[in-house]
């Protein structure tokens, strides 16, 4: 029989407490569960759905099966899914480097060492999420994510721990604009939902056909989506693709976090992130991060 537990061996900048700072950050997230520093998360994979665990045991991260059946493809999918989460194939040096000598950072990496931009591997969550957030705070954020996955999502219950998938793109590409206004979303939103929804349900869009694009060609295709603008753009690109030069200098959290490390009595400006992002260059998504990470605290 195979093995019901393996372990990923992270990278030496790595903290899995500074992680669960960022998956922790809402108790409204309905996608993963954390108990006693361990993360429940629930994935289909080929049509079945896999329950797991993951947490920190003697400086590597273990996994184990709860529900579904573990074989070396469920094992590399549930592998990748993770190391795309913490981004562990990422060296970090490099950031590190410059950031230690950067009047910005240098504090932060040393404060929040280990911590690592957390992704959304999908590119169909990616994205809903970034629009659901769009020009919203993010506690009403959540709060529409929630009623979301609740109404169209699937529910996988271990133990009394209730873990949800994702609502799948073709039942959202099915709906209407009305069947989300229930719900509050704005009559925009839901457009522009269920038309992303459509796209990937049609094959028109997928992660495997930007993939491979640099930043610039990836922006450049899904800013001509409608209801994808800069800040979504960039924030997709960010967590889904896990670029490093994506900035969302229009992002309220990053103008509030630059703002009180620079000591202002006010968000900075787009100006002002565009002048201190310079030192940044190749890291952008890492200073976002650690920047917003502030904000956690």
């Amino acid at each position: 029989m195979y093995d019901n537990t393996f372990d990923i061996i992270p990278p030496k900048e790595f903290s899995f407490n500074e992680c669960l700072t960022f998956l922790g950050r809402s108790d409204q997230e309905l996608l993963h569960r954390i108990y006693h520093q361990s993360v429940y998360k629930a994935l289909k994979i080929e049509g079945q759905i896999v329950l797991f665990r993951f947490s920190e045991v003697n400086d590597r991260i273990h996994v184990k099966r709860l529900l579904g059946t573990l074989s070396p493809h469920t094992q590399n999918v549930i592998e990748r899914y993770i190391r795309d989460l913490f981004d562990l194939d990422r060296d970090l040096a490099p950031f590190y480097k410059i950031a230690s000598d950067d009047p910005i950072l240098s504090e932060l990496v040393k404060k929040y060492y280990g911590y690592r931009v957390i992704g959304i591997p999908d590119l169909f969550e990616a994205m809903i999420w970034a629009i659901i957030g769009q020009q919203i705070n993010l506690t009403f954020a959540y709060r529409l994510k929630q009623r979301f996955v609740e109404h169209f999502g699937e529910k996988v219950v271990w133990k009394g721990i209730h873990v949800w998938l994702f609502p799948e793109p073709e039942k959202i590409a099915a709906l209407n604009v009305t069947d989300l206004k229930k719900l509050q979303f704005t009559k925009r939103k839901a457009e522009y939902i269920i038309g992303f929804a459509q796209m990937i349900a049609s094959g028109k869009m997928s992660k495997a056909l930007l993939q491979d694009k640099s930043y610039e060609e990836i922006k450049q295709i899904l800013t001509t989506l409608r209801g994808v603008g800069n800040w979504t753009a960039d924030y997709v690109i960010m967590r889904c693709f896990n670029h490093l030069d994506a900035l969302p200098i229009a992002d309220v959290g990053l103008q509030r976090a630059l703002g009180r490390q620079l000591g202002l009595n006010r968000k900075a400006t787009t100006t002002e992130i565009k002048k201190h992002a310079i030192a940044w260059n190749g890291w952008e998504s890492y200073a976002t991060f650690y920047l917003w990470r502030t904000s956690y605290d």
